[in-house]
């Protein structure tokens, strides 16, 4: 896939082709033999993300790349199935649209007054779930996608601390650059306090990317218009596309989404899936030579150079807190603040998107 056709940010640093190309190759070399051995997530356009995430710093960039390698190995994310997560996604809290937008995007839509468990670890696979699912599914010109917040139903009792910052903590870190725009759709005043709160921990160039919109404003309509076709989006964001979430008709297009995925990887397939690791990379081909992530000046990680023993990977999910805490309603106010930094100090470590 060529630099120059990704769609990506428009407010990155300004780099050739040619210069991007370099420093790609610069991530390649500090990365070593495990880009070879993992090409389709250290392809060219993984490998750029990252860099724009870092801001075309190589060290910076090859440092977080790492971590994801070492998340994916220890997570698992590709070996995720429908039946996995069926529960979780009941009530269409978070699930790909049958659309895209007209720029040709995979469109997410999060429906966070949706929340129907209190089982956090399970909330993060089923987020993992469905970004995988968005991912590999982009269009081949395409490597960000669009998501669409629908506050309908949404109190500050449905934050959790814990959830929120796992989940900044994954989709700053292991998923940068994903995000084309993102769409807050009629977000209630306290959670416009919120923001003001958090937004000076993201990047400004992330940032830019928020759009807050609302149902009874003529530019809203008009930024919805811009965007979608009305005919297809979801009334419940303005369009006229009335069939809503239906979980028995999603969860068959999931399952052959399912399907498709393993089949490609179990024939070896590296495209089109730039997110998944077949089992031909798994971690018993990995195992000589580990993972090593060394610490650098700039970064809020602490401690020396670690390195991943490949061999002694447990095959469950670890390092994933397995509690809920709800915040009253009637502690909105004072607990927005609070949450409010503790999210922000997450988001400060990397870039959201």
């Amino acid at each position: 896939m060529s630099i120059r056709k990704l769609r990506g940010s428009s407010t990155e640093k300004s780099l050739s082709e040619q210069e991007q190309l370099a420093k790609i190759n610069d991530v390649r070399k500090i990365l070593g033999p495990i880009a070879d051995k993992l090409p389709v997530l250290c392809s060219d356009a993984s490998i750029s993300r990252y860099l724009r995430a870092r801001n075309w710093n190589t060290k910076k960039a090859a440092k977080m790349l790492k971590n994801t390698l070492k998340w994916r190995l220890e997570f698992k994310p590709e070996k995720i199935r429908w039946e996995d997560i069926a529960k979780e996604a009941e009530t269409g809290k978070v699930y790909r649209a049958n659309y895209l937008d007209k720029k040709g995007r995979t469109v997410l839509i999060f429906r966070p007054g949706f929340q129907n468990t209190s089982d956090i670890r399970g909330q993060i696979r089923h987020l993992v779930y469905c970004m995988e699912n968005a991912t590999t599914t982009l269009n081949p010109d395409q490597d960000q996608m669009v998501w669409l917040i629908d506050f309908q139903g949404w109190t500050m009792s449905c934050i959790s601390v814990k959830a929120a910052r796992e989940t900044a903590h994954i989709l700053q870190n292991h998923y940068p650059e994903r995000l084309g725009v993102g769409i807050l759709y009629n977000p209630p005043k306290v959670f416009e306090s919120f923001w003001t709160l958090v937004k000076p921990f993201i990047e400004p160039k992330t940032s830019k990317k928020v759009r807050f919109v609302y149902s009874n404003g003529p530019q809203s309509q008009k930024l919805m218009e811009e965007l979608f076709d009305m005919d297809k989006l979801d009334c419940a964001f303005g369009g006229r596309n009335s069939a809503g979430f239906n979980h028995e008709t999603y969860a068959q297009w999931m399952r052959e989404d399912d399907k498709k995925k393993f089949d490609m990887m179990n024939c070896g397939s590296s495209s089109p899936l730039p997110s998944t690791m077949s089992e031909s990379q798994s971690s018993e081909t990995l195992t000589p030579s580990g993972i090593s992530v060394a610490s650098d000046e700039d970064d809020s990680s602490s401690g020396d150079e670690k390195t991943l023993n490949l061999e002694n990977i447990d095959e469950k999910t670890q390092g994933l807190p397995l509690s809920c805490e709800d915040v009253a309603v009637s502690e909105a106010e004072d607990v927005a603040v609070s949450e409010a930094v503790d999210v922000g100090k997450e988001l400060k470590k990397g870039e959201l998107a």
